[in-house]
C-alpha cells in the first residue's frame, strides 16, 4: 500500500490537479475533504472529459468536485487480502483502489505498485 498518497480537495482548479496528474506520472488521484475523508476520484479520462466539455462549451474547465467520480466508491480495508484486492481491481477494470479506515483515507493500491511487489518477490 502506498501511504500519504497524492491527493486533492474537491474546490481545486482542474487545471491544477492536470499540473499534479503530469507531475507526479499517476492516472489519478484520491479526492478527500478537510478531515482527510475520501469523497472522490478524479483521473486523466475525468480531465479530458473537462477539457473537451470545456472547449465544447465555450466555458471554463471547472473544480475538481464537478468532474471526479463519488458515487459507488469502491475502496480497500488495511486488512483486506491483497490477491482479492488485486482480482477485483482486475474485475472492476480499475487502476487504483483507495484504503480507507473509517472513513479516512490512509493510503491506495495501485496496479503500479502491484506489479513491483511481484517483480520483488519473483527475483
Amino acid at each position: 500500500m502506498l501511504h500519504n498518497p497524492v491527493k486533492l480537495s474537491p474546490d481545486d482548479n482542474v487545471m491544477d490537479a492536470m499540473r499534479i496528474i503530469i507531475e507526479h506520472k499517476i492516472s489519478g488521484v484520491c479526492v478527500v475533504d478537510a478531515q482527510e475523508n475520501l469523497v472522490g476520484i478524479l483521473s486523466e479520462m475525468d480531465c479530458l472529459e473537462a477539457v473537451l466539455g470545456a472547449v465544447y462549451n465555450n466555458t471554463s474547465i471547472g473544480i475538481v468536485r464537478d468532474h471526479m467520480t463519488s458515487d459507488n466508491l469502491v475502496v480497500a480495508h488495511p486488512n483486506e487480502d491483497i490477491v482479492d484486492v488485486a482480482q477485483d481491481m482486475l474485475h472492476k477494470n480499475k487502476r487504483r483502489r483507495p484504503v480507507v479506515e473509517n472513513g479516512k483515507l490512509i493510503g491506495q493500491i495501485t496496479c503500479r505498485q502491484l506489479l513491483s511487489a511481484v517483480m520483488k518477490f519473483r527475483n
